[in-house]
């Protein structure tokens, strides 16, 4: 789970910088389709394999996207909005999944998403284009990215939960 964890975050690197257009408002990075799956797939490492396992997953999917963003020449401001992001926004979320420990699977991944998405897209499009790219571009970036998370992480984690509860 950390390989396929650590894989999601490389494919979403690889893609940041492409975008579809949404039909009405939005401007939906392709990189995000492979990012919204990271929160719940931490989540079920937390659930497997607890704190430390996280933290592991982390550092490891920090370090291989770094070291492939090194070898596939990404610009810098890249390579730093995705370490901070990644940084700032799984550690949130795993702080609040922490704290909701005693709560249902369910619940902890709901509360966590709800904190660490919109951490991670509205401080990963600034840094990453801020000054490149209008205020209406990056609000569109911005909306179009949080949607996309919500909407992936909750089919996965319903997914996952379904494929639980039929193994049991």
């Amino acid at each position: 789970m950390t390989a396929l964890y650590a894989l999601s975050i490389l494919l979403a690197n690889l893609t940041l910088d492409q975008f579809l257009p949404l039909p009405v408002f939005g401007l939906l990075s392709v990189g995000t389709m492979f990012f919204a799956a990271v929160f719940t797939l931490r989540d079920r490492i937390h659930r497997a394999g607890g704190l430390r396992a996280v933290y592991i997953a982390i550092a490891l999917a920090l370090l291989v996207n770094t070291g492939a963003a090194l070898l596939t020449d990404t610009p810098w401001r890249f390579v730093g909005a995705s370490f901070l992001a990644i940084l700032v926004g799984e550690l949130a979320d795993t702080a609040v999944y922490q704290r909701l420990i005693g709560k249902s699977w369910w619940t902890r991944v709901l509360a966590s998403n709800a904190v660490s998405v919109p951490l991670d897209s509205v401080l990963f499009t600034l840094l990453a284009f801020y000054g490149d790219m209008s205020s209406r571009d990056l609000t569109q970036i911005i909306f179009a990215d949080i949607l996309a998370k919500y909407t992936i992480a909750a089919l996965f984690a319903f997914r996952v939960r379904q494929v639980s509860r039929a193994a049991a």
